[in-house]
C-alpha cells in the first residue's frame, strides 16, 4: 500500500485530519511549501496534480529551480556497536566506510524499486484477469 501520491516525478504526502474530516498533504522534495487538501481520495489526487502543475509553472515564470538541492552529505547516527561492525566490515572488504554505506543504500533503493515495480505489474495483471495476485515484500 502506498501512502503517497506521484505525478511527473514528484511525490506528495497524504494525511488525514479527523477534526476537519479532510485529507491533505504537501509536495515532497521541493524548495517551497506547497500544500493541497480535499474531502475524497480522487479529489486529493486532482488537487495534488494541480498543485504540482501550478508550482512548476510558477517556478518557470520566476526562472527558479523547483527541486530541492541535496549536497549528498548528511550525518547518520547509529550505535557504537554498529559503527564498529560496519568499520570492520569495510576494512575487511578493503573499502572506505562511505563506500560500504553507499552500497547498502543501493541495495535498499533497488529492492524497494523492484518491489513496487512487481507490485504494480501484479495489480495490472489482476485487473486484466480479474484474479487477485498476492506478492510478498522482501
Amino acid at each position: 500500500m502506498e501512502n503517497y501520491l506521484k505525478y511527473k516525478d514528484y511525490f506528495g504526502s497524504v494525511e488525514f485530519s479527523a477534526e476537519d474530516n479532510t485529507l491533505f498533504g504537501k509536495i515532497i522534495g521541493i524548495n517551497d511549501l506547497v500544500s493541497y487538501e480535499a474531502n475524497s481520495v480522487d479529489d486529493l489526487r486532482t488537487a495534488f496534480t494541480e498543485a504540482v502543475d501550478d508550482y512548476l509553472e510558477t517556478c518557470k515564470e520566476l526562472e527558479k529551480e523547483p527541486n530541492k538541492f541535496f549536497k549528498g552529505v548528511f550525518n547518520v547516527r547509529t550505535s557504537n556497536e554498529k559503527h564498529r561492525a560496519l568499520s570492520i566490515m569495510a576494512e575487511k572488504k578493503n573499502m572506505k566506510l562511505n563506500e560500504l554505506v553507499n552500497k547498502a543504500f543501493d541495495v535498499i533503493l533497488n529492492t524497494e524499486s523492484r518491489y513496487y515495480e512487481n507490485l504494480m505489474m501484479a495489480v495490472k495483471s489482476s485487473e486484466r484477469t480479474g484474479k487477485l495476485v498476492k506478492t510478498k515484500k522482501r
